[in-house]
């Protein structure tokens, strides 16, 4: 089993994933070959919380150009992690000292 720490690469801090936090529902960026279940079990060892569900998507790479140069930034894997009503919440943006 790989290391949770390769699985989970690092949280998502957007305005929608803060409102999401209200109902326990946190987002990470995860290892674009990783199953649900492995990120299940990877947040439960890093956070030890108890995970209810989890759903992901790929997000697709986009073009971008700077001026006559063109590329894509790279394609990632994105998670929503649902915790179970008597988990304790995540404390990762005390961290960085966000308050919302």
């Amino acid at each position: 089993m790989k290391n949770p720490r390769d699985i989970i690469k690092r949280p998502v801090i957007t305005e929608r994933s803060t409102e999401f936090m209200a109902a326990k529902r946190y987002v990470f960026e995860v290892d674009i070959r990783a199953n649900k279940t492995q990120i299940k079990d990877a947040v439960e060892q890093i956070f030890k919380v108890k995970v209810a569900s989890v759903n992901t998507m790929r997000v697709p790479a986009k073009l971008k150009r700077y001026g006559r140069y063109s590329g894509y930034t790279p394609e990632w894997k994105k998670a929503i992690v649902q915790l179970t009503p008597e988990s304790k919440e995540l404390e990762f943006l005390n961290r960085y000292n966000l308050t919302f």
